[in-house]
Parts: C-alpha cells; sequence; structure tokens
C-alpha cells in the first residue's frame, strides 16, 4: 500500500505480479520506482499489453513511442488518460484531445501566448513568486518543498497569465488531484473535478465579455477559429482546463523531481552552483530523467507497433518517460549527465501533440531552480521524512521534506 496522500482514497487494484503481461501504472511498486520495471519491460519487448484498464497497450522503446506518436491514422487522442472505465466523452480540452483535422487551428490559437518572447516578459513575475515563497520558509532552516514552493510556483504563473486570483491556486491544485489521479478509478471524482472547474471559468467567461483585458482568458474570447467565426465557449473552456491541467501539474512535478535530484546529488548541485551557464543543460537533462508526463491514445484501427500487432478497441499507454530511458536512444540512459550534449528528448511529447506551452515550462523550471540555488545553494533530503510520488498521469514529489545547509 503506498503512503502517498491519494492512496487511501482510491479502490484497489489487485498487486501486479507479472509486469511483462500485466502491468498497471497505479500500482504503488510503479509509483514509487518506475525506472527498473521500465528496463523489464523494454527487454521483453518494444509493446507489451495488459487486460487491465479494459485492455491496454504500452509501448517501451523511443522507436515505438515515437511511431505511435506520430500516428494519427491508426491512434486517437479523444482519450488521453488511462483509466478503469471509458464513458462517453463529454468534456474536450483542444488541441490535446483533437485529432486532425480540427487538432492544427486549435493547437494555432494557443500558440502566441506561449512564444519565447511572451515568456520573457512573463519571467519577472516567476522570479518574484519564487523568491515570495522562499521568504516565507528560509528561515526554518527545511521546509516541505512539494507543498511550500514546486507546487506553487505554474499555479500563480498560469493564474498571473489568465487573469484570475493567485489566491485560487488550491482550488486548481483540488481539481487537478480529482482529475489526474482519483479520477483514474473513481469516475465521480473526475466529474465533479470537471463540473467544479467548468462553473468556475464559466463565470469568468462571462466577465471578460463584459470587461476584456490583455489576459489570456480575453485573448481566447477574441481569437478566431476556423472561418474567422470565434471559438465556442466550450472550445474557450476546454482550451482553459487544458492549460490548468497541462500547465500546473506537470511542471511543479519537473521542478520537483530537480530540487529532488539536486538535493542527493551534491556533485551536480555544488556544479551548477559554480557553472551557472550549465541550467540550459542541466534542465534538459532533467526532463529527460525525470519527465513527468505520460499521456494516452486510443487504438482505432488494427495494426503494428514495432513489428507488435495491437488491436482496436485498446487504449494506449504512451510512456514519454519510458523512451526517454531508452539505452538504444540515449547512452548512459539511466544515468542523470548535468552536461550532456545530445538530448533529443521527449519530455514534451512527440508529433503534432507536442507540448504548447514547453516554452513556458523550461522557463519556469530555470527560473525556480535558479532562484533556489542563489538562496539555498547547500540543502539535502531529509533522513526523518519521506518522499512521496504522485500516482497516474503525472509523476513528481507530493512531499518533498529538505534541509538546509550542510550536515553538521
Amino acid at each position: 500500500m503506498s503512503d502517498s496522500p491519494s492512496a487511501s482514497y482510491l479502490p484497489e487494484h489487485p498487486p501486479v505480479t507479472d509486469w511483462v503481461n500485466d502491468f498497471d501504472h497505479t500500482d504503488p511498486v510503479w509509483t514509487e520506482d518506475p525506472f527498473p520495471i521500465w528496463e523489464t519491460l523494454r527487454a521483453a519487448s518494444p509493446v507489451v499489453h495488459t487486460e487491465r484498464f479494459l485492455g491496454c497497450y504500452m509501448p517501451t522503446t523511443y522507436q515505438a513511442v515515437k511511431e505511435i506518436a506520430y500516428d494519427t491514422e491508426h491512434f486517437s487522442s479523444r482519450r488521453v488518460i488511462v483509466r478503469d472505465v471509458r464513458p462517453d466523452i463529454t468534456s474536450r480540452a483542444p488541441p490535446i484531445t483533437s485529432d486532425p483535422p480540427e487538432h492544427k487551428p486549435a493547437k494555432q490559437v494557443l500558440l502566441p501566448p506561449f512564444t519565447p518572447d511572451a515568456m520573457k516578459r512573463l519571467e519577472p513575475r516567476v522570479r518574484a513568486i519564487c523568491n515570495e515563497l522562499i521568504d516565507e520558509f528560509i528561515a526554518d532552516g527545511g521546509c516541505d518543498a512539494a507543498a511550500r514552493y514546486t507546487k506553487h510556483i505554474p499555479v500563480r504563473a498560469i493564474a498571473h497569465m489568465l487573469g484570475i486570483p493567485e489566491k485560487d491556486g488550491d482550488l486548481f491544485i483540488k481539481w487537478i488531484h480529482q482529475i489526474l489521479e482519483l479520477g483514474i478509478k473513481d469516475d465521480n471524482e473526475l466529474m465533479n473535478g470537471v463540473r467544479e472547474m467548468t462553473g468556475y471559468f464559466m463565470a469568468h467567461l462571462e466577465q471578460r465579455k463584459l470587461e476584456p483585458g490583455d489576459d489570456l482568458i480575453s485573448q481566447l474570447l477574441r481569437a478566431k477559429g476556423p472561418g474567422g467565426q470565434p471559438l465556442s465557449d466550450e472550445h474557450v473552456l476546454g482550451s482553459l482546463r487544458l492549460l490548468l491541467i497541462a500547465g500546473i501539474d506537470t511542471t511543479w512535478s519537473a521542478i520537483g523531481s530537480s530540487l529532488w535530484h539536486l538535493a542527493r546529488t551534491p556533485a551536480d548541485r555544488e556544479r551548477l552552483v559554480a557553472e551557472p551557464a550549465l541550467m540550459p543543460t542541466a534542465i534538459e537533462e532533467f526532463l529527460r530523467a525525470y519527465s513527468p508526463v505520460t499521456m494516452a491514445r486510443e487504438v482505432m484501427k488494427e495494426t503494428t507497433v514495432s513489428g507488435c500487432p495491437v488491436k482496436s478497441g485498446n487504449m494506449v499507454l504512451l510512456s514519454f518517460p519510458a523512451a526517454n530511458r531508452d539505452p538504444a536512444m540515449f547512452p548512459d540512459a539511466d544515468k542523470v549527465v548535468i552536461d550532456r550534449k545530445e538530448n533529443r528528448h521527449a519530455a514534451f511529447g512527440l508529433g503534432i501533440h507536442r507540448c504548447v506551452g514547453s516554452n513556458l515550462a523550461r522557463m519556469e523550471m530555470t527560473v525556480a531552480i535558479e532562484e533556489w540555488l542563489k538562496r539555498i545553494p547547500d540543502f539535502r533530503l531529509d533522513p526523518a521524512g519521506k518522499v512521496t510520488w504522485s500516482e497516474g498521469t503525472v509523476r513528481g514529489p507530493r512531499q518533498l521534506p529538505i534541509l538546509f545547509g550542510k550536515p553538521a
């Protein structure tokens, strides 16, 4: 039984005894340490299958993940989370849940707010957020870095972009927990989270129609879809759900995993403090080694992937993190090499659904680690505490107890 905060609420799946033929990405063993499991699966086959989740495949190699990600004929993105049930799809989140030809125009609407120039304008606010957070705990000699730091940075940054109160962040965190963790096994939790989020954003939409501004909600309301028509409220709401869910949990997980690594790897921490110019390559390596996001596809037509047959009606667990640990693609794939030169990782996905917010995520990660190292250059895991990891689609530390300073 996992002691992650969510585990006590989740209906139990039987424990896995045969990973190759009966994998389960919600099993506590996977949650705690998935890396050796991926090695076992990769050694067995480029694609494995489980009867759980009403039938689900998982590509285990970079090549197999890439084949599926680029194949929009046989694999649909209409369901992006592998769950115990497959109810009728009522809530879209374009463009992530869109297939061609609807996908391209839905994605193009979201590109302008996430350009590198737009991120440069946002960066000072993110630096200020990081320092405001550090001010609250730096005198304590330690903190739970997940609870006090990592999760608040993307929450407050996206709230700032959307023009909604940063103090509403706790609501966003609650909805993400319901949708991405509890909702895998409990349909009511999923629907409650979606319903609350939709009601919240609908109120802001109505307000922006009366008083438009420069924020992201107003930009979406001004945007034009195919044929020059304004986007429907449903489309705007779906995109806002996507930005909140995809833009928060993923980045706080990536920042948390990076701090977890630096807390337990003094040589890398000291090197980054001494050589700040290494930060860009270090961030890319953290993204590769601790990729937070696993997506899903639905098999629409029978086909083969890396020589393995896949049948329609099944889901696919599209594990970009497993692809990024494939030794056929990355030398020393299981080592974190912060000055790795060649790093064509898939942390932001592959194919048409590559992450719209990759510039935002990189900026938030970079700023969060830079500001932490400036203020807290020496830190380590608290041996009296326990690190716990999130379950399901997005992986990152949910409890990260850290002590500041050098060991006595």
